[in-house]
């Protein structure tokens, strides 16, 4: 199985977060399943730790790429797929990074680990 994770879903993954739900935690940590996390997740992390929204994020964006391989997750590169999807998506939904991970995961074909209910009406799977 596939999934892609949410960045909070990442985050509280990362930190043992008792908000990441039992469900998600089993399927994050099976090892047979491919974990792909988006490079907007990394442009999010990003951002808000130069904003000063997210600073115990700080050592993850000074190495990003060796966190990812220690778990095991694959990164997702933004396509120009994921570009345009992202960008024409309907809906009032304004976050920049979450229209990029329902894009992502529309034209992946991939279930996306996160407790955002809003996900559900743009016909993505969603597991939590």
């Amino acid at each position: 199985m596939q999934v892609l994770l949410d960045t909070h879903a990442l985050l509280w993954w990362l930190s043992d977060d008792p908000a990441l739900t039992v469900r998600a935690r089993k399927i994050i940590s099976e090892t047979k399943n491919l974990i792909l996390v988006s490079a907007a997740s990394a442009w999010e992390i990003a951002t808000k730790v130069r904003l000063g929204k997210l600073p115990t994020a700080a050592d993850l964006t000074s190495d990003f790429s060796g966190h990812l391989q220690r778990e095991g997750f694959e990164m997702l590169a933004i396509s120009w797929d994921h570009a345009i999807r992202a960008g024409v998506l309907p809906g009032p939904h304004k976050d920049p990074f979450d229209r990029m991970l329902i894009a992502q995961a529309q034209a992946e074909n991939v279930p996306i680990v996160s407790n955002e209910l809003l996900f559900d009406t743009y016909g993505i799977r969603r597991v939590w």
